[in-house]
């Protein structure tokens, strides 16, 4: 298969945390100060919202730069999307990002309760109700020939490598345990049955964990 599904950046602490359970308007992740994972990135000098000069080189930069590269179409759960949980109560709601999200592609939204699609500049959410391998093949479709990012969460990440669908992984581990929340894993070790696995420390403290199929 040419079209990779890739997961990239995705943030987790020591212990394997990417959110909290209790997300809302307010708190997107769940998590009090969840800068605390994804802080590595912001500091970078190609973090996409940086608005001052300046910002890291080196690693961490390299990750922040490669996030677009090559990719199609992205399919996120529906809890990446928007706090709500059933079915939509209202339609104006669309997504965190405002009137630019930074996608850019074609994004599916995997959900039980679809709506109508929507476009925002130049990202378009399509809403999804299917199991993992249906949903791969919609957004390989729409990515034509280019690589498909799988965003997250949790959950989702997790019900793609229990289908075994996840080509290749990057996970961000920052030097802090949050203790309670969505586990991605207990350890990396767990997925080498199936993936190689490079940890590479950076100097910001992070560890990338680079993952790709045995």
């Amino acid at each position: 298969m040419d079209q990779l599904l890739k997961v990239m950046n995705f943030n987790v602490s020591s212990d394997g945390i990417g959110a909290g359970e209790h997300q809302s308007f307010e708190t997107p992740f769940g998590l009090e100060h969840p800068e605390r994972l994804f802080a590595w990135a912001g500091a970078t000098a190609s973090w996409p919202m940086r608005t001052d000069p300046g910002g890291s080189r080196g690693l961490d930069d390299y990750f922040t730069r490669d996030f677009a590269r090559n990719i199609g179409a992205e399919i996120m759960g529906r809890n990446k999307f928007g706090p709500q949980r059933g079915p939509w109560q209202d339609h104006e709601w669309r997504g965190w990002w405002g009137e630019e999200p930074p996608f850019r592609t074609p994004v599916f939204v995997m959900t039980h309760h679809t709506r109508p699609s929507f476009t925002l500049s130049d990202t378009t959410f399509h809403f999804v109700d299917g199991d993992p391998a249906t949903v791969l093949e919609q957004a390989r479709e729409a990515a034509q020939g280019k690589d498909v990012r799988l965003g997250g969460g949790v959950s989702t990440v997790r019900q793609f490598l229990d289908a075994d669908l996840v080509d290749t992984m990057h996970v961000a581990v920052s030097p802090i345990k949050l203790g309670s929340g969505l586990r991605l894993w207990e350890s990396p070790d767990e997925l080498l049955d199936r993936f190689h696995l490079e940890a590479v420390p950076s100097p910001s403290g992070v560890t990338h964990h680079l993952f790709w199929r045995r």
